[in-house]
């Protein structure tokens, strides 16, 4: 019997991708407005400062190598002593933008009838910034408590101590193939593969269960859920 679903949160619920882009944006307006030097600074340049620095900060929090992306952009333009200002401009307005996917909250409210829900992620999108308060039973942050990141065992056997239950009767909804299905499965949860842009399945991926959207999961879940309890 499944007992508790447990959300990741960027791409899964939250559409993060125009919320970056927006606060890079007002990054880049706010640097050219300081000096001219930027005005040779693109937005695809401040986007690529990211994947600069992630593959050397990848265990860091989110916020570490967003600050790291940060300070590689003003460098375009000598503009490092700003840093702290031009942080708390972005995170200002990645959160304002930060909004659910049209189908999550729907979603949310048909699965709280029947399971338990939780939240739990790797990067810094907190559920009451985000559009997302009061959605979830539990909520999981990496690098709280030291807790490390997924896809860590330790994360997902946080994930299973916060549902009260066995790892079996969990079930792990996310994006990533590697932190959100292979991760929890090793760990003894079910996982379903949220496949929002219809990507073909790599060799070898056996999901729980794969959907397009949130709104399918509450069936798929029940005919999961009805069929363990004929079998059992």
């Amino acid at each position: 019997m499944l007992t508790t679903v447990v959300f990741d949160a960027d791409e899964t619920l939250l559409d993060l991708r125009p919320a970056v882009t927006g606060g890079l944006v007002a990054v880049l307006e706010e640097m050219r407005r300081l000096t001219p030097a930027a005005a040779g600074v693109s937005l695809a340049d401040v986007e690529s400062d990211w994947g600069a620095v992630f593959g050397e900060l990848s265990a860091a929090p989110v916020m570490e190598i967003r600050r790291a992306a940060l300070a590689r952009s003003l460098a375009r333009a000598g503009l490092e002593a700003h840093l702290d200002d031009i942080a708390a401009l972005f995170f200002a307005r990645r959160f304002a933008l930060t909004r659910p996917f049209p189908d999550v909250l729907p979603a949310l409210a048909a699965l709280r009838r029947r399971w338990t829900l939780g939240f739990a992620t790797n990067g810094n999108s907190r559920a009451e910034r985000c559009g997302l308060a009061g959605e979830f039973s539990f909520e999981l942050y990496a690098h709280e408590n030291g807790l490390p990141k997924k896809p860590a065992p330790e994360f997902y056997a946080a994930v299973v101590a916060a549902a009260g239950g066995p790892a079996s009767q969990v079930v792990y909804v996310g994006d990533s193939i590697e932190h959100d299905v292979r991760g929890p499965q090793r760990a003894g949860l079910r996982a379903v593969w949220l496949n929002r842009l219809g990507l073909p399945r790599p060799p070898g991926l056996v999901p729980d269960g794969e959907v397009s959207t949130v709104a399918e999961l509450s069936q798929l879940l029940a005919a999961l859920d009805d069929r363990e309890t004929a079998s059992g």
